[in-house]
């Protein structure tokens, strides 16, 4: 009784949200793009040495992962088939975790090749993501070459209030009954979650940037989460308290919507430094070198084959699964809702069923 009310509620929540057609149709492009299911996980032993990610590994990651996704011979072939003369191109990155655990400047400096290599000008590239703070704090905006452009949708730093509308798009939103304590239920405003500008007006296409990471209200914050969480705002009504916690349906509810889906091309995850607890943030204890790098143009397939190695690396710590962790000082949250990748697989926004992913290991020197 108990597992068909479930299958009730979920087929339920799916049915709500999936516009009509769409599904259908995204198999054409977007999400889960052409090639449903494939995850290429690519690992170098010199991927890293003493902190540092080493440029001549983790270009053969990349021209590695990219060939196999794609089967394209060479690495321009690769790029060629995702991309071409006339896109506008969006990078999402991801610096939350700090200098320790973001997005590195040599992988994104080989995406920027690699979209030159497919006919992409440096004037149509833009590298983007919420916190202008952020950004900044690791860097970024220093490793990007001449032409390419950065942008952020909020100016400043995190806060508490996350309705500032400069940056978004007033036309393009999630709508959920979620609302932080104290806000009028009555107002769509705090009801909704609004769309970057950059995404919805700027680009045609974005490549997805994200970091292999443990997160407290999520369980993971890989592919799925960067876009739910970087690409809107209002996104704290999401994990309020460690009781008062929607991620399970908050992230598939944002990323199912019509922009991203179509636009969502290529998601990579850097894997070469990751966390298995006490996320989004680095803490030392729970950081270690992984040493691999993920591709897919399925975002749950991705995430899932993310969130084994994840559990796996607790388990070798002594750690329960995700799916079973307990509140500690370093993680808060009541129950670490990794549902959401199902969730985002019964969308039609990737496979989830371990049956219908296919993950190509390769292991480099």
């Amino acid at each position: 009784m108990i597992t068909a009310r479930r299958e009730f509620l979920r087929n339920a929540f799916v049915a709500a949200l999936i516009p009509q057609g769409l599904v259908r149709a995204a198999g054409k492009g977007g999400m889960p793009g052409p090639w449903p299911g494939r995850v290429i996980a690519v690992e170098h032993g010199h991927a890293i040495d003493q902190g540092l990610y080493q440029a001549d590994a983790v270009k053969q990651m990349m021209t590695r992962g990219m060939t196999a996704l794609t089967g394209a011979p060479a690495w321009a072939d690769a790029w060629r088939a995702l991309f071409q003369k006339g896109d506008v191109v969006g990078i999402k990155v991801s610096p939350v975790g700090g200098p320790q655990l973001c997005s590195d400047a040599i992988v994104l400096r080989q995406i920027l090749d690699g979209l030159a290599q497919a006919g992409v000008g440096a004037r149509e590239v833009v590298v983007f993501t919420r916190y202008e703070d952020e950004l900044l704090g690791v860097g970024i905006d220093k490793w990007i070459p001449l032409g390419v452009r950065w942008t952020t949708a909020s100016k400043g730093g995190y806060n508490d209030t996350q309705l500032d509308m400069d940056g978004y798009d007033s036309d393009q939103f999630m709508e959920m009954a979620l609302i932080k304590p104290g806000e009028n239920a009555n107002d769509a405003h705090f009801r909704r979650s609004y769309v970057a500008k950059v995404v919805t007006r700027d680009i045609n296409k974005f490549i997805n940037l994200a970091v292999l990471k443990h997160h407290q209200s999520a369980g993971v914050t890989i592919c799925l989460k960067n876009m739910s969480h970087g690409m809107v705002n209002n996104v704290n009504r999401s994990h309020m308290t460690p009781t008062q916690n929607a991620c399970g349906v908050f992230i598939p509810s944002v990323v199912n919507l019509p922009v991203m889906r179509q636009k969502a091309t290529l998601h990579i995850c850097d894997g070469v430094k990751a966390s298995f607890h006490g996320g989004p943030y680095a803490k030392p204890a729970y950081v270690w070198e992984h040493k691999t790098m993920y591709f897919a143009t399925d975002p749950v397939a991705l995430d899932k084959t993310g969130w084994k190695a994840i559990d796996a690396q607790r388990a070798k710590a002594g750690m329960a699964p995700v799916a079973l962790s307990k509140p500690d000082q370093f993680s808060t949250f009541l129950n670490c809702q990794v549902e959401h990748i199902e969730f985002a697989g019964a969308l039609g926004l990737g496979e989830f069923d371990d049956a219908k992913i296919d993950v190509k290991r390769v292991s480099l020197a």
